[in-house]
């Protein structure tokens, strides 16, 4: 039997170690917190492929939006994205994109107004002249939902979970792994899968490998972004909704769950709290786009802090010699993480991935490895 430590218990990790127990394999997950703490719980949860590049980024989170609808449950909300824009750059970078991905054979629809209210009749009409787009194949998660989705089936097929389980030293050998937590325990294994998030990079560097990863301390609005979560609000909302100034989509028990990307250049503390002057221009925006949402308060506002390997792309793959470290890094992490669950057990058990032979964390040692791009005017989140 395969022994495997996972470190890490986010979306991703848990993903990992439910495949690995799909296969036979022996699993513990080490998670330095609790479950889902890390930007698993501070995400949009937008489950797309809709600006991603490359091809070999795109081919990946396309195949994994598929990957949610078979995995399908109450946690994921398959009812598409719609995107309207008013302002001139917004247009012309929408009609770009669309362009590009109907050549790739990704589902967009162009919608008139009318058409836009029928999918959504809470919609405050935008100025004459806005441009809608419909992407039916997109949607959404509740994360924590789908994290104990993952997790439970994990822990139901015999994996071992471990809270509080700082990992403090990672050793390889040609017969395997030992990983070592601080207060002294060890765990023996042939092969340990990181799944850290943005805690990547110094958890690679205890096995003395190289896996840069953004700080969030210091990058801004490249891997930083301000969620507000509101009241229950008496407003219908269907599916994730994109805007010229506001990004929203339905949380649960009537909430809205919000993030303006103009904004995120504020975010430049992660554990800060969020600025008083932006929870008011996020909260004064909301009532222009949406019916019904007058009055609403904030429930909950944070900094979400993406996960981004330091080339902005996903990383997977075996990081050592060796090949008894393997290392998931990714800032589309809800997006991909039933597909990780697969692919990722697959190469662990010499199944090697099409879909991830571009992603090999070799690429930042051997040159090949460029500078993480700038988010275009886009959602930031998964």
């Amino acid at each position: 039997m395969v022994r495997v430590v996972v470190i890490g218990a986010g979306v991703v990790g848990s993903a990992v170690a439910a495949g690995l127990t799909r296969r036979g394999a022996q699993v513990t997950v080490l998670e330095a917190r609790t479950p889902g703490s890390g930007t698993t719980s501070t995400t949009m949860a937008w489950v797309n492929a809709n600006n991603k590049t490359p091809k070999a980024y795109f081919d990946l989170n396309h195949a994994a939006v598929w990957a949610h609808r078979q995995l399908a449950g109450d946690w994921f909300f398959p009812t598409g994205m719609l995107e309207y824009a008013v302002s001139a750059e917004h247009k012309e970078l929408l009609a770009a994109r669309v362009e590009r991905l109907l050549g790739m054979g990704y589902p967009v629809e162009r919608v008139t107004a009318r058409m836009a209210l029928t999918l959504e009749p809470d919609l405050v009409p935008p100025p004459a002249g806005t441009e809608y787009v419909f992407f039916p194949g997109e949607g959404h998660v509740h994360a924590l939902r789908l994290l104990g989705r993952l997790l439970g089936e994990a822990r139901d097929r015999g994996a071992t979970v471990e809270c509080g389980a700082e990992v403090t030293a990672i050793d390889t050998t040609p017969a395997g792994a030992k990983v070592t937590l601080a207060d002294g325990r060890t765990f023996v294994c042939d092969v340990v899968v990181t799944c850290a998030g943005r805690w990547t990079q110094g958890v690679a560097a205890l096995a003395g490998l190289t896996v840069p990863m953004l700080d969030p301390a210091v990058s801004g609005r490249v891997t930083n972004g301000f969620l507000v979560t509101t009241s229950p609000v008496p407003a219908r909302l269907s599916r994730f909704l994109t805007t010229t100034g506001l990004n929203l989509r339905p949380d649960g028990g009537g909430r809205l769950l919000l993030h303006s990307l103009h904004l995120d250049d504020l975010a430049d503390d992660p554990a800060a709290d969020v600025p008083g002057a932006v929870l008011d221009e996020i909260m004064g925006l909301l009532p222009n786009v949406l019916r019904g949402t007058e009055g609403a308060t904030v429930e909950r506002a944070v900094v979400g802090c993406r996960a981004m390997p330091g080339d902005g792309l996903t990383v997977a793959g075996f990081a050592d010699a060796g090949r008894r470290v393997y290392t998931v890094a990714t800032h589309s992490g809800i997006t991909l993480a039933p597909l990780l669950m697969d692919e990722v057990a697959g190469e662990l058990f010499g199944e090697e991935s099409a879909l991830l032979a571009a992603f090999r964390p070799g690429r930042f040692t051997d040159g090949t490895a460029g500078p993480a791009p700038t988010p275009a005017r886009r959602p930031g989140q998964q």
